[in-house]
């Protein structure tokens, strides 16, 4: 395969491409695979419907079925991995290879801590970005932010002074009613 340059280097460009507009869109993967397999379902609906419209030949689709034999050979083989993967889970948990169970514990708990490490950068990359954004949005629009805060300051001070002198700095009054003494 690597001989001709062409094919590997195609799928290279192209799986590049779709990876760039993933994360540039922001759309999640299903979204755009069920768009364009929409896209060319409508496609292929109206170049079927001009060609009887034409009187041209349209060539068929083959079909596409799934044989009983793939299925269950396909099912076979999963449920060999998945059994593989349990028998060495039950062995790791219970401590039959004291080794593969040394090299799991290592092996999560390095996942462990890049995963933090990649979240605590992650988080200070975006709070980063938070406050250079809100810092320029503010030397911009300086007045009209300063002008709007001072507005609910005192809308807050209002308000607080309301509550305070009605209830806080009013003494309790007694509501329950005395006995003959």
């Amino acid at each position: 395969m690597w001989k001709e340059w062409h094919l590997p280097c195609g799928v290279i460009v192209v799986a590049t491409v779709a990876w760039l507009l993933f994360e540039r869109s922001g759309l999640p993967f299903l979204t755009i695979c069920s768009d364009v397999m929409l896209i060319m379902i409508v496609w292929l609906f109206f170049r079927a419907n001009y060609a009887v419209i034409t009187n041209r030949q349209f060539e068929e689709l083959p079909e596409l079925v799934l044989s009983e034999e793939m299925v269950n050979s396909a099912a076979a083989s999963f449920r060999a991995k998945v059994n593989s993967i349990l028998l060495m889970a039950h062995d790791i948990t219970f401590g039959k290879d004291f080794r593969l169970f040394f090299q799991v514990v290592l092996a999560l708990w390095l996942f462990s801590v890049v995963g933090s490490v990649v979240s605590f950068f992650t988080l200070a990359y975006i709070g980063t970005i938070i406050f250079v954004t809100i810092s320029a949005l503010y030397s911009r629009h300086e007045k009209h932010i300063d002008r709007l805060a001072g507005f609910v300051h005192r809308r807050f001070s209002r308000q607080y002074t309301i509550v305070d002198d009605d209830y806080v700095r009013r003494p309790p009054q007694c509501t329950s009613i005395d006995k003959d003494e």
